[in-house]
């Protein structure tokens, strides 16, 4: 799909919009992985555990960007966190999302809010 415009974006769900960004954007100098969260009964004692990076509230994608360090900082490459939150077009990051990516954003890592491949391009390569 690609560079779809509003109207198609609109239709898409959430779920189909976040596959296309993980299949589109994980080439490259970037990696994306989905990133389950939630929270399920330990069969042993009942209580419940929570999984996923940054739960409650985070992104749905998560990886990083290659970057190449300048030659002052001696020319190595390294990684940087990345993180995409998905919504359909008529979404809204939660408080718990917003702080998540504020929070990777504030540590030097790449975070933000994507409705469609292009948006999550702009946040990941830019």
């Amino acid at each position: 799909m690609g560079q779809e415009n509003n109207g198609i974006a609109a239709l898409l769900s959430e779920t189909s919009i976040q596959q296309e960004i993980r299949l589109a954007c994980s080439r490259g100098p970037v990696r994306l992985w989905r990133n389950n969260s939630g929270s399920l009964p330990d069969p042993r004692t009942g209580r419940y555990v929570r999984f996923g990076v940054g739960s409650p509230g985070g992104s749905d994608l998560i990886g990083y960007r290659r970057v190449t360090v300048t030659p002052e900082m001696v020319g190595t490459e390294i990684a940087v966190f990345a993180a995409v939150e998905v919504k359909a077009a008529r979404g809204k990051a939660t408080e718990q999302q917003k702080a998540f990516i504020e929070h990777i954003r504030n540590a030097g890592g790449i975070a933000g809010v994507a409705r469609s491949v292009d948006e999550a391009k702009s946040i990941l390569l830019n």
